[in-house]
């Protein structure tokens, strides 16, 4: 299994071919400047399709002065990328108008595909007019039919893939039991996933238990498949509790609600986990709008630079609150990794199937040295950004309408029936099981205790500080005036 480089699939599009032969032919042209990737590790659950020859090149150290302990067997890094980035950006201005004027008149052509693969192209918001549709790597189609990619693939047992979809099913019963459970006064706030259940679980469930998550503040699916509790989750957005889970219990780190800053920390846990030379990877969930943050940037040029081992996952759902992706980039998300550096990928989001693949793929080639990588999972928000937001005011019901086809648990459920996989037993199990779980949020919730008001105190400093103390007396006065309020009411 290769990973594809970005710069092989411009040079695909424009020359009109594109597949395994087109990527093989940008890295031969790379090797001979030094800056050529190694392709991808195989996968327990994405076995390659072909193997490839791994390309050597020089140490981390050479270029940015050393890993700091990661391991050197298997372990290679690319070789001072800002050279032929440099001259590269020289020739564009010269090429730049003829390309796009080419594109605007028409289309690049497809790519080969292996027999029966998808041919697979989304015309993604922020691609800008007239370019090229970007590939998108895809093992079920909306339609629920199997395809093959010549890069990704996995290679499921019935069980296993009755396992994704039981848990796509009970994420998003759980999702909007939340949802409900706001509307009804219980939440303060909720920020739901529908229509991404494909990237999150995908993804989830191609990480090994010593792995470590770093996510924003939707990822419910990965804190399912991390084995939190889900009504932790609940706790936070009710106000009882700080998070409500121990993140080194799960390698799964508190919800992150400041845009984009969990990446950066992502990227110094990884940097740590090369220097003590662990055998595990890092992943960390954003955005499309938190893609335009400092902190993205920044995380990308360190681990880059660190050769750390983490990958980014962006659930591009096209919106960032009422902001559409075309104005938070030019170019695809995936893309961006070109520029520093790293193999990026974009996966369609809402086929559980490639998302696996590719996030499989990806973490096996982080723990082999191999540096980050970005995957962007071609996504749709279904619902509001949360519950406080209104997405009618600024998206049409047609363009809802047209994801609500491409269904994830849909296409999922249409391949199981349609392969003969999953009998209706399965279905009602998996439907009964759904039920339970909502009539155990809804019970969870309600009979979740408040927290200590005083607890706010306990821990400010580790020692105690002299201010701290005063603030804590002023508060417990403050509190018992309302005790004395009420007593002398009842007299």
């Amino acid at each position: 299994m290769t990973v594809e480089s970005t710069a092989a699939r411009s040079d695909a599009r424009r020359s009109g071919t594109g597949g395994k032969r087109a990527t093989q032919a940008a890295t031969g042209r790379a090797a001979g400047n030094g800056t050529a990737e190694a392709p991808e590790a195989a996968t327990a659950a994405g076995t390659p399709r072909k193997a490839a020859a791994k390309t050597s090149r020089k140490p981390a150290a050479e270029s940015t002065g050393g890993t700091g302990g990661t391991k050197s067997a298997g372990k290679t890094t690319r070789k001072a990328p800002a050279k032929s980035a440099a001259k590269a950006a020289a020739k564009a201005p010269a090429k730049g108008r003829a390309t796009a004027k080419a594109s605007a008149k028409a289309p690049a052509k497809a790519p080969a595909k292996a027999r029966g693969s998808a041919k697979a192209r989304t015309r993604a918001p922020g691609d800008g007019p007239g370019q090229p549709e970007p590939e998108l790597v895809q093992l079920l189609t909306p339609e629920g039919e199997r395809v093959t990619h010549p890069d990704y693939d996995v290679d499921l047992s019935a069980e296993e893939i009755q396992g994704l979809y039981r848990d796509m099913v009970l994420t998003r019963r759980f999702d909007a039991e939340a949802t409900a459970l706001q509307r009804q006064g219980e939440l303060g706030l909720w920020a739901s996933l529908l229509g991404q259940e494909a990237a999150q679980i995908g993804s989830g469930r191609a990480l090994r238990p010593d792995d470590y998550v770093f996510p924003t503040y939707r990822e419910h699916g990965v804190a399912w498949c991390r084995d939190v509790d889900p009504t932790m989750l609940l706790g936070m957005f009710r106000g009882v509790n700080n998070g409500g889970w121990d993140p080194n219990t799960n390698n799964f780190h508190l919800y992150t609600i400041v845009i984009g800053s969990q990446v950066l920390h992502a990227t110094g846990y990884a940097m740590g986990v090369a220097k003590d030379g662990a055998d595990s990877a890092v992943i960390a969930y954003f955005g499309d709008g938190a893609s335009s943050q400092g902190d993205v940037a920044e995380a990308f040029t360190f681990s880059a630079v660190y050769n750390a081992p983490v990958v980014f996952f962006c659930q591009n759902n096209q919106w960032a609150i009422s902001e559409p992706t075309e104005r938070q980039s030019r170019v695809p998300i995936y893309q961006r990794a070109q520029g520093f550096g790293f193999p990026g990928v974009r996966v369609d989001g809402n086929d559980v199937l490639a998302c696996l693949a590719v996030t499989k793929a990806a973490v096996e080639r982080a723990r082999a040295g191999e540096g980050p990588m970005l995957i962007e999972a071609f996504t749709y928000r279904m619902g509001a950004h949360t519950t406080s937001d209104d997405p009618t005011r600024y998206r049409s019901d047609e363009e809802r309408t047209e994801w609500e086809a491409k269904d994830p648990i849909q296409r999922l459920r249409v391949y199981l029936e349609s392969a003969g996989l999953a009998d209706d037993a399965f279905f009602a199990g998996v439907e009964e099981e759904s039920e339970a779980m909502g009539r155990h949020v809804r019970e969870a919730i309600r009979t979740m205790p408040d927290p200590d008001t005083m607890a706010i105190f306990e821990n400010a400093y580790a020692d105690g500080h002299a201010l701290v103390d005063e603030e804590r007396a002023q508060f417990a006065s403050y509190l018992a005036s309302f005790a004395d309020s009420d007593s002398q009411e009842g007299r």
